[in-house]
């Protein structure tokens, strides 16, 4: 065994858990390090705390006299408890949270110094941008970005600095990170789900869109991923043969969490308690040393800063407890890998979850409204949807038989398609009271009992109903959920916006009531989005066939998926709802197809140094062992050499039929790999690296996994799945 190997496994195993107990209520605990409604009543006057509620409840612009109150009031509270520096934390598009730290002091002469915190600081910031992914929005030399406060997402502190949500821009105006875009789609949901609201109910003047996700990751212990440079450097193992034992017996699953792995959860809920993240549920999940946690639901905005900050604490707590967590969608091969279900609904503010069936059949109208728009704006736009859970690494688990198929389809179960089939056969035009009164009880007032047998879900579809939401079970587990969720927002909005504009029509023009209006154009959408509905097995290759016959995307690679970022109906969409600019659009697709690329080209490289300078030099040194050992066998046994030594003999020619295929495999790499970075025109070169580099993967991963298994555990050099995966 590696020397580095053994002692990564001898500190692993020294470790002793001792089971912590909490001292304190979570209840107490939750939004202790935030400033939130309850801190402010109590820091700020009266004219800040109507000035803050006011931009958060309606967007209305803080007057920078209040902004300096607020700023004042946050110093004093942070001073309180000890912080000393304050940053305006916001999310670039990186993938990760980005800070800059400033402290309150400031010199005032005279040898004397102060803490000093004021609007203007509190309000905006300007960073250097230079660094941050951009997609030629601006100039390289052009550095200026600002940074300005989000109200609507409270501040909060995190190891002695103020922590301060805000958007990131450019100098010019356009949005340079996830939260922008995803504050511009959820205004545009709220316009347009309120103004159809108004159909049912005149009194909703806001609705809200609420977000609860569903936080997969591994743990492993952190002196094991150390002795390994592909977890180091890609988050992932790049080659290791199975273990004899992985989720086969499905032991794991919801089974007892063993005591190291619990003290981590608790000192991660507790710090998420602080940080007024709702975290209820944990669990270990399918795979050994994976598990699960999830938050009570929140608005969507809230739960993308509080998803974002999750990711960051969790590294942070892990290493106290020598974990390191891994977040990769699939950090080992011949196990699930990790995703992040984002479960989505919208709700106004008379207190109706608009995917949630009421009492009476006007109510039940309301849902339908709500459930078929979604469906239907899912249709229209499910290759853009596929493309906002696009990445690198969420491509190895799209249709691994694990998660959700490529193919974007909606599961709603048998039961509600019963209803829309019903639904189908409304008479078009003008109803009679019978039919009214038929439609009303028999059809529309049975949703809620039938939403009670309809609790099942279908573990292989991407975008599924569960009861008063829809799961979109696609995402990645490294993913900013502001991502999708931004599309998400923005095509319901477009959706709701053109539902309006259809029943209003006929409304005017066909003098039909408006229960009748809305019956005929749901009517029609039902019609026009039966492709889109799939109850079945979204693993089999028959699937695919039905899909191609129906017309969807089925884009396997993030090369093929981005397109629709930029295609021309996806441009008009975002122009349309003042969600992004072309120039934003655009840009977006740029930096998320270079992030590809980087990708794909760093794993390259990892994975040709491991096997050149670690597993070949081991196999070779295991060889001479092996020839070393078949000259003393002639010695001894030199009328009997044949026999003998027949099998050492074909050992040592099966490790060097794998070593030259490590070496030709890899220089066919190295090769493609050279090629693609001279290619100019950016989709070409992702398509290249997609087919000619990244094809290479498996083959030389064949081979070293193949040489794990002859060669001698004693000196293999990489810590192996069965000590990653087992050891506790």
């Amino acid at each position: 065994m590696s020397t580095l190997r053994f002692h990564a496994i001898k500190e692993s195993l020294a470790y002793k858990a001792i089971l912590v107990e909490e001292k304190e209520r979570r209840s107490d605990l939750f939004g202790k390090n935030v400033f939130n409604e309850n801190t402010m009543r109590q820091y700020l006057t009266k004219d800040a705390f109507v000035g803050v509620a006011n931009a958060i409840q309606f967007g209305k612009k803080i007057d920078r006299n209040i902004a300096g109150q607020v700023a004042s009031s946050m110093k004093d509270w942070a001073l309180s408890k000890g912080v000393t520096h304050y940053t305006h934390w916001f999310q670039p598009l990186t993938g990760s949270t980005a800070e800059k730290h400033d402290a309150f002091f400031e010199t005032i002469g005279h040898g004397m110094a102060i803490e000093k915190f004021g609007g203007s600081q509190l309000v905006q910031q300007e960073p250097d941008a230079s660094s941050f992914p951009h997609g030629g929005i601006r100039n390289t030399f052009e550095a200026r970005g600002y940074t300005a406060w989000d109200p609507t997402s409270p501040a909060f502190i995190y190891e002695t600095t103020l922590c301060i949500p805000t958007i990131f821009v450019a100098y010019t105006g356009e949005a340079l990170d996830y939260k922008t875009p995803l504050l511009r789609a959820l205004h545009a949901v709220d316009d347009a789900a309120t103004a159809v609201c108004k159909y049912f109910d005149k009194n909703v003047k806001k609705v809200t869109s609420s977000l609860g996700w569903e936080q997969e990751y591994f743990l492993v212990d952190k002196m094991l991923a150390a002795s390994r440079p592909d977890i180091t450097l890609t988050g992932r193992t790049l080659l290791g043969h199975s273990s004899a034992k992985g989720q086969q017996l499905d032991d794991h699953y919801f089974g007892s969490i063993p005591n190291r792995a619990l003290n981590f959860m608790r000192d991660l809920e507790t710090e998420c308690m602080l940080l007024g993240i709702p975290v209820k549920t944990r669990h270990n999940e399918v795979a050994p040393n994976q598990f699960e946690l999830a938050p009570i639901y929140e608005e969507a905005n809230l739960a993308v800063d509080h998803n974002s900050l999750l990711m960051d604490i969790m590294g942070r707590v892990a290493s106290r407890h020598n974990f390191k967590v891994l977040l990769h969608e699939k950090p080992f091969a011949g196990v699930n890998g990790s995703g992040k279900h984002n479960n989505w609904s919208l709700s106004t503010d008379t207190g109706v979850n608009l995917l949630s069936p009421g009492k009476t059949p006007m109510s039940n109208l309301q849902f339908l409204t709500f459930f078929i728009n979604t469906i239907k704006a899912v249709h229209t736009h499910e290759a853009l949807l596929r493309a906002a859970i696009a990445s690198a690494s969420n491509d190895h688990r799209l249709g691994a038989n694990e998660a959700p198929p490529a193919i974007i389809s909606v599961f709603i179960g048998e039961q509600l398609t019963k209803v829309l089939e019903e639904l189908e056969g409304v008479t078009k035009g003008k109803l009679s009271p019978q039919e009214k009164t038929e439609l009303k009880l028999n059809v529309v007032g049975k949703i809620p009992d039938v939403l009670l047998d309809n609790t099942d879900r279908n573990r292989t579809s991407p975008f599924a109903f569960t009861g008063n939401k829809f799961e979109f079970r696609a995402v990645g587990s490294t993913a900013n959920c502001g991502n999708p969720m931004a599309v998400l927002n923005t095509i319901v909005a477009k959706q709701l916006k053109d539902f309006k504009v259809e029943v209003d029509a006929l409304i005017g023009k066909k003098d039909l009531k408006k229960d009748e209006a809305v019956f005929n154009v749901l009517r029609e959408y039902i019609k026009s989005t039966k492709s889109i509905l799939f109850e079945g097995n979204g693993y089999g290759e028959a699937w695919e066939k039905e899909a191609k016959k129906r017309g969807l995307s089925n884009n396997k690679t993030t090369p093929e998926a981005l397109k629709a970022r930029i295609s021309k109906e996806s441009i008009a969409l975002f122009e349309e709802m003042n969600v992004m600019s072309k120039i934003e659009t655009e840009a977006r697709y740029e930096i998320e197809i270079e992030a590809y690329i980087m990708h794909i080209q760093i794993e390259s490289r990892v994975l040709g140094d491991i096997a050149r300078n670690h597993i070949v030099p081991t196999a070779v040194k295991y060889q001479n062992i092996l020839i070393e050992n078949v000259k003393g066998l002639k010695e001894i046994f030199e009328e009997k050499y044949n026999s003998v030594s027949k099998e050492q003999i074909n050992l040592i020619e099966e490790i060097s039929n794998h070593i030259e295929g490590i070496n030709a495999n890899v220089t066919k790499m190295i090769g493609a790999r050279k090629k693609a970075n001279n290619i100019e025109d950016i989709e070409k070169k992702a398509h290249a690296y997609c087919n000619n580099v990244k094809s290479l993967f498996d083959d030389i991963r064949y081979h070293c996994d193949k040489l794990e298994l002859l060669v001698d555990d004693e000196i293999w050099p990489l810590t192996k799945y069965r000590e990653l995966l087992f050891t506790r």
